[in-house]
């Protein structure tokens, strides 16, 4: 919390940003996805300089050169979605819970990269999210989707992900990405100012021939699994 309050402090000059975040949200006309991905990259650039942040990528390599994906991440904390936009060159937006999305920057980010607002407690409305993200990821969008839902202090550890998160990718019949976040709680749940150090791997592609005869349930398992082992191999050599 510390930490994010200084980065609020430090970026008060470019308070600006926030209207111009809304701006170019609104003005599709104007601003392809392209530019309004760059514009909140630099924005989250500006918060990582600001706050002493520094995160490391990996496994580039592994993502689908073509055509849309959805990446999926375990969950440690408001930095999560933040660390991946970061890393991951090529545009991409994130399926946030709807009732924190609607706060003063985090609205107009999610707006920005025209990001999805789901409704937890509305059957009808995440059915209508799940067709929305299997169409336009099969027009070659790209997703971060948290199938723990949420966080709560887990830290390295995982939760348990939820297979409903999976039916748009299974609708789809895209690539799913698990993506194993290192250390991304001490952004902003540590109570210090110090230097930090994230990680974002970004693991090998599940293509739909792999998965297309699993169960959601099976599909959860299987990434949780891949996810599991990769942070228990980093922090195993730490």
């Amino acid at each position: 919390m510390l930490r994010f309050i200084q980065v609020i402090v430090c970026n008060l000059p470019r308070v600006y940003m926030i209207p111009k975040m809304a701006y170019k949200a609104k003005h599709t006309e104007k601003y392809t996805e392209e530019e309004c991905y760059e514009y909140a990259r630099l924005a989250i650039r500006r918060m990582m300089k600001s706050g002493h942040i520094t995160t490391k990528r990996f496994g580039m390599e592994n993502l689908p050169k073509e055509g849309g994906y959805m990446m999926f991440p375990n969950h440690q904390g408001k930095y999560d979605a933040l660390g991946i936009m970061y890393a991951h060159d090529k545009p991409c937006s994130v399926v946030i819970d709807d009732a924190k999305s609607h706060q003063i920057l985090t609205s107009q980010f999610v707006d920005l990269v025209h990001g999805k607002r789901l409704v937890k407690d509305d059957l009808r409305q995440s059915i209508g999210i799940i067709k929305e993200l299997a169409e336009d990821t099969r027009k070659g969008r790209k997703f971060i989707i948290f199938p723990e839902g949420g966080y709560c202090h887990n830290h390295n550890t995982l939760g348990e992900f939820k297979p409903g998160c999976f039916k748009s990718a299974v609708k789809a019949k895209v690539p799913i990405i698990p993506v194993a976040l290192i250390d991304s709680y001490k952004v902003f749940e540590e109570w210090t100012l110090k230097k930090v150090e994230t990680q974002v791997h970004f693991l090998k592609a599940i293509p739909f021939e792999e998965y297309k005869e699993m169960t959601t349930v099976e599909i959860a398992d299987l990434v949780k699994e891949r996810i599991n082992n990769k942070i228990s191999e980093v922090l195993s050599f730490a």
